[in-house]
């Protein structure tokens, strides 16, 4: 007869609050130490208290680690009210509700800000991220074809979804918000992003 496994819940307990503890050590180190090149399994490890293995057998990887930390970010950051901007009846509140998201996500934290700088030189990383940011596109998509309706063709609609999507990320928004508060930068953006959903219009 097999044995059947079995995990204790008191166990699974404990693992889940070293993970947390695990993360949450990441984000701060993120977000305090000088310099990106030190984030690696063991710096994280010795913040937490745990051991390197245990930081390994909880993320597989230091890419692993940095996904992990997006994610709690993006809970910190409130990305889940992109469910909300999407079920607006009107889809161009829906986009200028979608763009102030990510206007408050990209201007909140100072570790997403140093999370970006890891994916510049980390290409491992920026690959594994690729899909999160897919989910942006894809929510524009979404917006844009809604807007636009039976209007603009294809490619019209194609042609702003991308131009948004470059509007909406993490490099311009910092590139924009040099001598700019988040507010200014924020309104900046929305505005170039109205005149590529106008741009569907004279397509039509």
């Amino acid at each position: 007869m097999p044995t059947r496994s079995y995990v204790s819940p008191v166990r699974e307990a404990a693992a889940a609050r070293k993970r947390e503890r695990v993360v949450r050590e990441a984000v701060r180190f993120l977000r305090e130490e000088e310099s990106i090149s030190t984030f690696s399994l063991e710096a994280i490890a010795r913040a937490a208290g745990v051991t390197r293995l245990t930081v390994y057998n909880q993320f597989g990887s230091r890419r692993g680690l940095l996904e992990a930390v997006f994610d709690e970010l993006a809970r910190r950051g409130r990305l889940n009210r992109i469910t909300d901007a999407m079920s607006r009846p009107n889809p161009r509140d829906g986009l200028d509700e979608l763009i102030g998201i990510f206007c408050d996500f990209w201007s909140g934290d100072p570790a997403v800000a140093r999370l970006a700088d890891v994916m510049a030189i980390d290409v491992e990383l920026a690959q594994g991220l690729v899909d999160r940011n897919e989910r942006r596109r894809k929510a524009l998509r979404t917006l844009v074809g809604r807007i636009a309706a039976d209007g603009a063709g294809a490619a019209a609609q194609r042609d702003s979804v991308d131009v948004i999507f470059a509007l909406t990320s993490f490099p311009v928004f910092r590139l924009l918000a040099k001598g700019r508060s988040a507010k200014a930068t924020c309104a900046l953006i929305r505005s170039a992003a109205t005149d590529a959903i106008d741009r569907i219009a004279r397509r039509a």
